[in-house]
């Protein structure tokens, strides 16, 4: 069977074919949202995130043959720990990753490295923040922005009650916080930069699955300042854009008896 970490709406489309094929696999998720759907479709799920050794552990139980990585492009630790999970269990390693978007240069835009370099890039900027990288990092943000005279932080998440009590506890009042579920459309970010008179809007650039082109061309189109921040540098290996490539290498690569292995 296959290990597979499974982060996005595509990599759900992804564990779907692979399993239509008659590729047996067991999907790593974080939450139980993104569990449900997947065993609407019919795949075997585990829920939680993972260390190494809980990686290992599961490979060595389940007598998986591979693990395949289409956890979200700005999931690092999730990914390293995958491949040191991969590389300890001895199996292969293949990483499946959405597109990046083709954002050209623009005066309004800023690259970034990372969460930090975001914030301080927004706190130069001042004015109205919206930030659109969900509840993770959110504590990055807060401590560099929040309560800053001349800065008004508005965060957009998904409606959890976690991402809710984190928000309380972080101090960010209610009227900042648009709790949404995605994907967003060009007109609909327009009408909340509109609302709230955002000045910078700041996104991760996870590629077109992340509606990035939506919120970028939003922005520019009225004037609002977008800092991008760039995905992690991480050294895959090989990483396979289209279902069908990733499908062709698991095949060359791992002998098929091995995937139907008993669990």
């Amino acid at each position: 069977m296959i290990f597979f970490l499974a982060g996005t709406s595509d990599a759900r489309e992804l564990a779907v074919k692979l399993q239509a094929q008659g590729y047996p696999l067991l999907a790593s998720v974080v939450t139980e949202s993104a569990a449900e759907s997947l065993r609407e479709a019919g795949l075997a799920v585990t829920v939680g995130r993972k260390t190494s050794d809980e990686m290992i552990e599961l490979i060595h139980h389940e007598q998986a043959a591979a693990i395949v990585d289409a956890s979200h492009p700005f999931a690092e630790i999730a990914s390293q720990n995958a491949i040191q999970a991969a590389a300890a269990a001895e199996i292969p390693y293949f990483r499946y990753e959405r597109p990046g978007s083709i954002l050209s240069d623009h005066p309004l835009i800023t690259y970034v490295r990372d969460y930090r370099e975001a914030a301080e890039a927004a706190l130069q900027r001042k004015g109205t923040i919206f930030l659109t990288t969900g509840s993770k990092t959110l504590p990055i943000f807060v401590e560099v922005l929040n309560g800053v005279e001349g800065i008004r932080l508005i965060a957009r998440m998904l409606p959890t009650e976690d991402n809710m009590r984190k928000c309380a506890e972080l101090g960010i009042p209610q009227k900042n916080i648009v709790a949404m579920q995605g994907p967003f459309s060009e007109e609909l970010n327009a009408a909340f930069y509109r609302h709230y008179g955002v000045t910078t809007v700041i996104t991760k650039e996870s590629g077109a699955e992340g509606s990035v082109q939506e919120k970028v061309k939003a922005a520019l189109d009225n004037g609002v300042h977008v800092i991008v921040i760039c995905r992690p540098g991480i050294d895959y290996g090989r990483v396979y854009e289209a279902a069908d490539d990733l499908i062709r290498a698991i095949k060359e690569a791992v002998p098929h008896e091995h995937l139907h292995a008993q669990r």
